[in-house]
Parts: structure tokens; sequence; C-alpha cells
């Protein structure tokens, strides 16, 4: 939040106005109310998730709220911008723990919104919808009022599915946002040549029938055709076999998992559940020991931060394909 001085009471104000009008007039250098000199790049206007925003100059306070765009910020060496940060779905890279470890966690999961305006941020960047939650009083249109701009991952933005291009364009807006676009087009040029050699490389591997399992007992908590999610199954060599679901993240019912006979289970890593425990959950059911991928025990993992939309997206496509198409693997 902005401080501003008080306004002067109305006589003192004529008061002062009246001297200074007359140097002025009688002062032929530069006026000293002179405009600062504009910031290059700037102004920078962006809509996102239709919300429009104009910046005069990079924020200077961020707090991030959810670990994948934390590690976006970080990726563009914007550490320094932060002075808060919020909810880990697992372990930051390790090229940025010492990043990390110099920001202000705010709170393990989401912060309130007491703990949010404490921290004094300009900007706020969340990760998923629930970052900007109305009920907690955390609405862009309410961190809006109270002083801040925002910005949502695109990847819950109310549009189509999600691609790696939307991925580019995320980095590339942040970029601009905080006035380091060199540093954005490096990162973008080195994740291009990622995804493309891991495209040649599975250029004629048939695709494999993949069923996520995030979570679940009474329906299956999976991965839709929306999200970053599905299109990594893609790149990767992979058939989501929910990919009809209408959403980055929905259920379905364990009827359908059996009908729809994945060959490979990926299996996200994240929370208080283990891996383990996930795969004992599918091996034990009955109802299942007929797909193929449980009779085979065909699983794959994948830690939750590597299934959204960050910076970890080029390297995880290259260690899903590893993990579908082991021969290919590099």
């Amino acid at each position: 939040m902005s401080w501003r001085r008080p306004p002067l009471p109305a006589a003192l104000s004529a008061a002062v106005l009246v001297p200074l009008l007359a140097a002025c007039s009688a002062d032929s250098g530069p006026a000293a109310d002179e405009p600062a000199k504009a910031v290059p790049g700037f102004p920078y206007t962006v809509t996102n998730c239709g919300v429009k925003s104009t910046f005069q100059a990079p924020p200077k306070r961020v707090v991030t709220m959810n670990q994948h765009v934390t590690e976006i910020m970080i990726a563009l060496g914007l550490e320094k911008s932060l002075v808060g940060t919020a909810y880990l779905d697992d372990a930051v890279l390790p090229a940025y723990k010492k990043a990390y470890d110099s920001v202000p966690v705010l709170a393990k999961e989401y912060p309130s919104k007491e703990a949010l305006l404490a921290a004094n941020p300009d900007f706020v960047y969340g990760g998923y919808s629930s970052a900007f939650d109305a009920k907690d009083g955390r609405s862009r249109d309410d961190l809006k009022k109270a002083g801040m701009s925002t910005r949502l991952n695109s990847e819950y933005c109310p549009s189509g599915k999600t691609s790696v291009d939307d991925l580019y364009q995320e980095v590339t807006e942040v970029g601009r946002t905080f006035g380091v676009p060199d540093r954005a087009e490096k990162w973008i040029a080195r994740a291009r040549a990622t995804v493309a050699a891991n495209e040649k490389r599975l250029k004629d591997v048939p695709p494999v029938p993949v069923f996520v399992y995030d979570s679940g007992d009474k329906t299956a908590f999976t991965v839709g055709g929306k999200g970053i999610g599905n299109e990594l199954i893609t790149r990767s060599g992979g058939r989501n076999v929910f990919s009809d679901l209408d959403k980055a993240f929905g259920d379905a019912a364990w009827e359908e998992v059996v009908a729809r006979r994945p060959e490979v289970v990926v299996i996200y890593d994240y929370g208080s559940t283990t891996v383990e425990q996930k795969k004992k959950r599918l091996l034990d059911d009955p109802a299942l020991k007929d797909v193929p991928a449980i009779k085979n025990r065909r699983f794959a993992v994948m830690p939750l931060s590597d299934a959204v939309l960050g910076v970890r997206v080029p390297d995880a496509v290259d260690k899903l394909a590893a993990q579908l198409h082991p021969a290919t693997a590099r």
C-alpha cells in the first residue's frame, strides 16, 4: 500500500502557493516539478484473466501464493522483489532453494487477508483460483481496493485448453510486468529447445493410454482436458483417458477408469499421502484388478509442481516421457 501526505489546509495552501508561483515564473531553468523520466518498457498494459492492469513501473513489493508462481519469479531472478510467499506443494527446485529461503513465508497454506496486508505488497501473484478466494476477503477486486495489483496464473483463466504456448505467454507477461523481458526471452528460448528435442525423440512412438491419479477414494480425482497436465501427457507420448473432462482437474467414477483401460497410471506426488499409499489403494481395489496398468503394475510418478503451468514444464515432459517410454530415455 502507498502512503500519501495529508492535504494542506486551504488557507495555508494559498499562502504557500503564491510565492511558489512567483518563483517558478522568475526561474528560466527547468521546472522544479518536472515529471520523472519514464521507466524503459513502461507504461505496460496487460489483460490477465479478464482483469486489465497498467503498470507505470515494475512492482516492488510482491507476494506469491502457490509454489509454481514463486518459481516463475525466482527463475526470472526476481526474488528481491518478493516480500512474502505461501503454499508449497512440495520441495522447491534445488537451484531455487537459496533464493526461496531468502523470502519470508507468510503461511503454510494461504495467508489470511490480515497477514497479507501486513506484508504491505503492491502486487499479489496467485497460482490457483483459490488464491483469490472471495470468501476469505482475497478476491482480486478486494485486493485492488486495498491498493494491490494482482495476477492469476493463466492456467486458471476461463479459456480453452492450456498449452506450452500459454506457459511462454505467462513468462513473457511476467517478464514485461517486472521490466526484465530479456530474461523472459532467454528462458523461453531454452524451454523451446528442450520441448523440441523431446518432440523429435518421440516422433514415431505410439501414445500409451494414461490415467492420472491425484487423489480420491469414492471417486478418482484426475486430470481433465483443459489444463497443462493434459498437454504434458500428450507431449510425453501418452493419451489422457479423461481428456474429455472439460476442466483442468475433476472427479471421475472408478467404473469409468475400468472402462477406459489405461495402460499406465501417473501418480501425482504431494501432500501427506505418500506415493506408496496411493499405489496400495489402487492395487488393493478389487474393482481395478483387470485394468491393464494395475494388472501390470505400471506406475509413473510426478511431483504436483511439475504438472502445473510453471517453469518445470519443459523438463517435466522429458521426465514423464522417460517413464512412459523407457526405451526413448536419453
